[in-house]
């Protein structure tokens, strides 16, 4: 794999069922997401990403590159669940529809202007897609606290990347027990401390430059459709209490905020079967119960997905 790969996309499930695309964290790939996939793909299509080693690329950037790999899979329509910095990929992406050169509008799939996404240099070429759902997952709008991403931002600069990467090493035999209920993810850590290359440690850190410009406040206050912000309970890295005061203050759309008890940041990774529970049922939300689909899929996790699927969400926020 060379260092200078471009965005990467893969697809999970029935093109049928409805399509869950999952925008990955500061770490800029799909290694920590393994078992929370697992469980999803039973009941949705579901698409996830890795991110290039850039060092340039702007959120803007990120949110074509989503869109014109999105548009040559011929999908137009989904739910969007942006894990901490992919939070910021997220606003980025609707950004683009509300400045009308994406339909952001449910169910809305009319051509806009043209027939293809275009190359990352070609800003006036739109194609339709849908965003139904955002779902903000360890994520946010404008980070709450920014003199710690100020600090962070510094410490990676001076921190030698031989430091940082022995780091990653020892969390990865942390690792090994903390997702010791999410086989799918602990199988992955290896790839994930073989990611983390010299150029890897360098976009990382341009990632966090990114959060520390990203200032999606006029956009929220325009979202009426369903927001909702799923967050680990010890998560010391995005204090969900001013996120969630936030989104009910600034963003119209906002419905609902889990937290999940026995999660951390990685709150996907950490507790992937109590996240599946929470998200599936945000996508149905609105569906009868009674004989509905969320009956048949409790039905289908008690039988496929083993024991684990039935522990609680954790308590509402």
């Amino acid at each position: 794999m060379m260092e200078t790969e471009s965005l990467q996309i893969r697809i999970h499930g029935d093109p049928s069922l409805p399509t869950l695309i999952y925008l990955p964290g500061i770490q800029g790939d799909w290694t920590l997401v393994s078992s929370f996939r697992e469980r999803m793909k039973p009941h949705v299509r579901f698409v996830e990403f890795t991110y290039p080693r850039t060092l340039d690329w702007s959120l803007d950037d990120y949110a074509r590159a989503v869109l014109a790999a999105l548009q040559a899979k011929g999908i137009g329509e989904g739910v969007i669940i942006g894990e901490s910095f992919g939070s910021q990929v997220a606003w980025a992406l609707l950004t683009l529809c509300a400045e009308g050169r994406h339909s952001c509008r449910p169910g809305d799939n009319e051509q806009l202007a043209g027939d293809s996404a275009g190359s990352l240099g070609d800003r006036n070429v739109a194609f339709p897609f849908s965003v139904t759902t955002l779902i903000l997952a360890g994520g946010f709008a404008r980070y709450p606290c920014m003199p710690l991403v100020d600090f962070s931002r510094l410490v990676w600069r001076l921190t030698p990347a031989s430091v940082v990467r022995a780091f990653f090493k020892g969390y990865a035999v942390f690792a090994r027990w903390r997702h010791r209920h999410a086989p799918e993810t602990a199988g992955a850590i290896q790839e994930f401390v073989a990611r983390r290359t010299p150029l890897d440690l360098a976009a990382m850190g341009h990632r966090l430059k990114l959060i520390r410009e990203n200032e999606p406040v006029a956009l929220a206050r325009q979202m009426t459709f369903p927001v909702y912000q799923l967050a680990g309970f010890w998560d010391p890295i995005v204090f969900s209490p001013p996120v969630k005061r936030w989104l009910q203050a600034d963003c119209p759309g906002y419905r609902a905020t889990q937290i999940i008890s026995g999660a951390d940041h990685n709150v996907l990774g950490t507790a992937p079967d109590a996240a599946a529970k929470q998200v599936l049922a945000w996508l149905y939300q609105g569906l009868p119960t009674s004989g509905g689909r969320l009956d048949r899929l409790e039905t289908d996790d008690r039988q496929n997905a083993g024991p684990n699927l039935s522990a609680r969400p954790g308590d509402r926020a």
